[in-house]
C-alpha cells in the first residue's frame, strides 16, 4: 500500500487549478501531511513546482500514471489546518487558485530553490548532437540543462526533454536550499580562568628574564585575550565595533585554540530594540473610554463568533481602549492580531505595544526582507509571540489560540488586496473569527458607509467614543474659497488665512501638518496652442512635472516611464506649453521660502527607513511643517501640531467612483483630526473651489453622522453597497480591437450563465465600460460591472465564468474582483 496524496500546485493559473494525485516515496512518513509543502513533477516535462497537500489516503499503488512527490520541505513551511481550511475558502470566495491563497498565508519567498540535473541511462552513442549530449551527461552526471547547453549548444535544451521522454535520459530534483535561520558567531576564552591569566603573564619580563612560551603573537591578540576573559562570550560584530581591530587576530586565536567559537540563533527582528524599554503602567481610561471597554470586553467575554465597531472620534483614544482589551487577552493566555494601514505601521506606533509585551510581540509587513519574513512567521508558528501587528497580509498569522482580531482605521482602502488573492483582510477576520470563537473589532473615525450601516441595522454593536480624551477638543474649522483667492490675485498653493495661522503657529513654537493629494511639481503639462496634455507613450494618462536634483523631467504615475521636459509641443510643436495643477513639489517650493518644511510623499520615501527617519525628524521639531500626501494623514500624534490645513480638497471629491464622497469626508476629517491633539487649541483650514459642497460642509464640523444619512440615502437610491454586492469582471489585453471583441463576448457569456442558472438573486450587468485608466504599460482596460447579493451558488457561477472563458481566450487576461474599493 502506498500513501496517496491530493496536491494543489502553488505556481499554476486558477482555470486549471485543482487537485493533483502523487505517490509518496517508499520509506517516506505516511500520515499527518496535510498541510505539507511538497516538490513536486509537473507536466509532460517533469516541470518541478511546490504544491500544498490537502488530502492523504492509501492506495494499492498501482497505476503507472501517477507520479511519485520528490521531496518534502521542512516543518517550518508547514501550513495549521486553519490555514488549510482558509486557503481551500479563499480559492472558492475570492476566486484565486489555491497557490495565490498560500502565498497570502506563509513567506513562500522563503521557499528554497530547485535544481534540476539529468544524467544518461543508456550505453549508446548515437551520432551527431544526441550522442554529444550523452556523452557528455555520462562523464557529467546530474548537469544541469545549463551546464550542457553551455558546453554543446543551446539547441541541446530541446535534445534533453527528448532524450528524457525517450527514456535514454533521467531527470533528477533536489532542493538546493531553504530559507535558513540566520546564526552568529560568539567568541570566548577557551580556557578556566586560573589558565588564560597564566597565558597572560607568559611571554613577559619577570625578574629581568624572559619567558620562552609566547601564546601570543602581538599585542592586539593579548588584548583580544584579555577583552574576552572579563568581558565573557561577544559576536564577532560587537568585538571588531569596541576595540576598533580587524578580524585577522580574532580568527588567528580561535585557528590556535586559544578561543572557542559557538554560533548561536537568532531571530532578525527589525524591532528587537523597541522592546528594550518597558512600559507595564496600567491603563487608565476616561468614563467614556471605561464604558466602551466594558461593552466590547462584555461581548469577547462570550467567546462566541463576533464582530463589533467602536466609532469615536479622531484623538478620542481609541488605541487606550484597544491596549486594555489586549491586557485582558494575553493576561488569560490567548492571543491577538492588530491590524493596521502601511503608512500608520511606524516604530512609534509598533513601540508602544513592544514595550508594553516585549518578545510576545511580533510584526508582519511587507516592507520586511525575506529573512525577516520568514523569522517573523517562524517565531509566530512556533507559538512564541502572542500578539501580531501588522498590515492587511498579518490576519493570516497562523496563531493557535487567537481570540481577538483588530482592524484599526477599518475605513482605509489598503486592507483590500489590489493583486490576487483579491482579498479584504475583514472577511479573512470573519472567517478566523468564526474559526476560533474570536471577536473582531472595528474601529474609526471615520467607518466604512457598509459598516456603519450593519451597525446601525443591529448586525453587530456600535460601541462610540464621542469626545477626545483627556479634555482635548476638536480643532476650530475653516473652509476657504479659493476662487477668491484667485480673484484677490493669490496664485499661491497656500491661501491667506492658511498663511496667517501658519505665521501665528511658527510664532508661537507650534507645528502644522498639510495635505496635499498630488505628487510632483505640476499635476499635468499642456500646449496652450493645441490644447493637448502630454501623455504618457504606454498610458493614457497625462504626464506628472516632477523637479528632482538632476533637473527637471516628466513621470508617468500609473507606468513609471520617465522622459526630460520637452521645450516645444510633441503634437503641434508650439513653444507655449503650461502648467496645470500645483502638487507636493510646487507647494513645498513656496512654502520653504518662510517655513521649514519636510515633505512626505512618494518620491521623498523611497529607502526602507526614510519614512520613520523624516516623522522622526519632524518630531525633534526640525521642521515648522509637514506636507504630504495621503501618508500625513493615518496614525500620527504629534503634540505640537496647532494647524491642520488641507490644500485642495477636490482632488478627490470629483473622481468616477461610487465611493468619492465618503473617501473625500475620510481624508478631511484624518487630516483634521492631526491638529490640537494635546493641551494646544487646534485650527484647521480646508482650501476648495466647492464649498458649498455637502462633503466639504460636513467634514468642516466633524459630523459623520450627518454624512452617513445623506449618503445612504443617496446609496439606497442608486442600489450601490450595502444595499447591493458589485463584482468587476476585468480584462486585459495588448490588442485594442480584439479586447474590445471579446469583452462582447465575455458579456454575452456571463448574461447566458445568468439566465441559465434561473436564480431568484436579481442580477444587473453594465458594461462593456472602460477603465479609468483606458491604456497602462501597453495594455487595453475594459470592465463589466454586475450589481448582484453574492452568494456561494452566484460566486460558482463566476468561478465557472472565469474557467470557461480563460481557456478559450487565451490573448485576454481576465478576473473578477468583488466589492473593488474603486469600481
Amino acid at each position: 500500500m502506498k500513501t496517496l496524496l491530493t496536491v494543489h500546485l502553488l505556481d499554476i493559473a486558477f482555470s486549471a487549478d485543482r487537485g493533483y494525485d502523487y505517490y509518496m516515496p517508499e520509506g517516506d512518513m505516511t500520515e499527518g501531511l496535510r498541510g505539507r509543502i511538497v516538490a513536486v513533477p509537473f507536466g509532460k516535462g517533469n516541470r518541478v513546482s511546490y504544491g500544498l497537500v490537502v488530502a492523504e489516503r492509501l492506495d494499492e499503488g498501482t497505476n503507472p500514471k501517477i507520479k511519485t512527490v520528490i521531496s518534502t520541505l521542512s516543518e517550518a513551511f508547514r501550513l495549521t489546518e486553519e490555514m488549510v481550511r482558509l486557503c481551500l475558502f479563499l480559492h472558492e470566495y475570492a476566486l484565486c487558485s489555491v497557490g495565490e491563497a498560500v502565498r497570502a498565508a506563509m513567506p513562500t519567498k522563503a521557499l528554497g530553490l530547485i535544481r534540476e540535473g539529468y544524467s544518461a541511462k543508456d550505453a549508446s552513442s548515437p551520432k551527431g548532437k544526441r550522442g554529444e549530449v550523452l556523452s557528455y551527461l555520462r562523464a557529467n552526471p546530474d548537469a544541469t540543462a545549463e551546464d550542457v547547453a553551455k558546453t554543446i549548444g543551446a539547441s541541446a535544451r530541446g535534445l534533453l526533454s527528448a532524450l528524457c521522454r525517450e527514456g535514454l535520459v533521467e531527470k533528477s530534483c533536489r532542493l538546493l536550499q531553504e530559507a535558513k535561520e540566520k546564526t552568529v558567531r560568539y567568541y570566548e576564552v577557551a580556557a578556566e580562568r586560573q589558565e588564560a591569566e597564566r597565558l597572560l603573564s607568559l611571554g613577559q619580563d619577570i625578574d629581568g628574564k624572559k619567558q620562552k612560551e609566547k601564546p601570543f603573537q602581538n599585542e592586539t591578540q593579548k588584548t583580544v585575550y584579555r577583552f574576552l576573559l572579563n568581558e565573557g562570550a561577544q559576536t564577532e560584530g560587537d568585538i571588531l565595533l569596541r576595540l576598533d581591530i580587524s578580524a585577522s587576530p580574532l580568527h588567528t586565536l580561535a585557528r590556535r585554540g586559544l578561543l572557542r567559537v559557538t554560533e548561536k540563533k537568532i531571530d532578525r527582528n527589525p524591532y528587537a530594540k523597541l522592546a528594550q524599554s518597558r512600559d507595564t503602567r496600567p491603563v487608565r481610561l476616561s468614563i467614556a473610554q471605561q464604558n466602551a471597554y466594558d461593552e466590547i470586553a462584555a461581548l469577547y467575554d462570550k467567546k462566541e463568533p463576533a464582530c463589533a465597531l467602536l466609532h469615536g472620534v479622531t484623538g478620542s483614544g481609541k488605541t487606550l481602549v484597544m491596549m486594555k482589551l489586549l491586557d485582558k487577552v494575553l493576561e488569560e493566555g490567548r492571543q491577538a492580531i492588530l491590524l493596521v494601514p502601511e503608512i500608520a505601521l511606524t516604530p512609534q506606533t509598533v513601540g508602544i505595544f513592544c514595550s508594553r509585551y516585549g518578545e510576545r510581540v511580533s510584526v508582519l509587513h511587507s516592507k520586511l526582507s525575506v529573512g525577516e519574513r520568514f523569522d517573523a512567521y517562524r517565531k509566530i508558528y512556533a507559538g512564541k509571540a502572542d500578539l501580531v501587528i501588522g498590515t492587511r497580509s498579518a490576519v493570516f498569522a497562523p496563531l493557535p489560540r487567537l481570540s481577538l482580531i483588530i482592524l484599526d482605521e477599518e475605513h482605509e482602502h489598503t486592507y483590500k488586496s489590489d493583486a490576487q488573492p483579491r482579498y479584504h483582510a475583514k472577511d479573512i477576520a470573519a472567517f478566523r473569527s468564526k474559526e476560533n470563537n474570536a471577536l473582531t473589532l472595528l474601529a474609526s473615525a471615520t467607518p466604512l458607509v457598509e459598516d456603519y450601516y450593519k451597525a446601525k441595522t443591529g448586525k453587530y454593536p456600535l460601541v462610540s467614543l464621542k469626545e477626545r480624551y483627556g479634555g482635548a477638543t476638536l480643532p476650530t474649522v475653516s473652509v476657504c474659497d479659493m476662487r477668491e483667492e484667485l480673484r484677490a490675485g493669490n496664485t499661491s498653493s497656500v491661501s491667506r488665512l492658511l498663511a496667517e495661522r501658519l505665521d501665528d503657529a511658527k510664532q508661537k513654537g507650534e507645528q502644522a501638518i498639510l495635505f496635499l493629494n498630488r505628487r510632483g511639481y505640476y499635476h499635468t503639462v499642456s500646449c496652450r496652442g493645441c490644447g493637448e496634455a502630454l501623455e504618457c507613450p504606454h498610458c493614457s494618462v497625462a504626464l506628472s512635472y516632477h523637479s528632482g536634483y538632476k533637473g527637471t523631467y516628466l513621470l508617468c504615475h500609473a507606468c513609471g516611464y520617465k522622459a526630460p521636459m520637452p521645450e516645444v509641443c510633441p503634437a503641434c510643436e508650439g513653444k507655449h506649453l503650461s502648467f496645470v495643477g500645483a502638487g507636493t513639489q510646487k507647494a513645498e517650493a513656496e512654502l520653504s521660502l518662510s517655513y521649514k518644511t519636510i515633505r512626505m510623499d512618494a518620491d521623498t520615501t523611497v529607502s526602507k527607513t526614510s519614512y520613520e527617519r523624516l516623522l522622526e525628524r519632524f518630531r525633534q521639531k526640525e521642521a515648522d511643517i509637514l506636507l504630504g500626501t495621503q501618508m500625513v494623514t493615518k496614525g500620527h500624534d504629534f503634540p505640537a501640531v496647532s494647524v491642520a490645513g488641507v490644500l485642495l480638497a477636490d482632488s478627490t471629491l470629483h473622481m468616477s467612483d461610487f465611493r468619492a464622497s465618503e473617501r473625500t469626508f475620510s481624508l478631511l476629517t484624518q487630516v483634521i483630526g492631526r491638529a490640537g491633539r494635546a493641551k494646544t487649541e487646534g485650527t484647521a483650514v480646508i482650501q476648495t473651489f466647492c464649498p458649498e459642497h455637502p462633503v466639504i460642509r460636513l467634514a468642516a464640523k466633524q459630523d459623520y453622522e450627518g454624512f452617513y444619512q445623506e449618503e445612504i440615502r443617496l446609496r439606497q437610491a442608486l442600489l450601490y453597497p450595502p444595499f447591493c454586492d458589485i463584482a468587476v469582471v476585468l480584462l486585459r489585453g495588448k490588442n485594442e480591437e480584439a479586447l474590445l471583441k471579446e469583452t462582447k463576448e465575455a458579456a454575452d457569456a456571463l448574461t447566458a450563465l445568468f439566465q441559465s442558472a434561473a436564480s431568484d438573486t436579481p442580477v444587473m450587468l453594465y458594461g462593456p465600460l472602460e477603465m479609468q485608466n483606458y491604456k497602462v504599460a501597453e495594455q487595453y482596460r475594459m470592465k463589466l460591472l454586475v450589481k448582484c447579493r453574492l452568494n456561494t451558488a452566484l460566486r460558482r457561477l463566476f468561478g465557472r465564468f472565469l474557467r470557461e472563458f480563460s481557456s478559450s481566450h487565451k490573448n485576454t487576461s481576465v478576473l473578477v474582483d468583488f466589492n473593488p474599493t474603486e469600481t
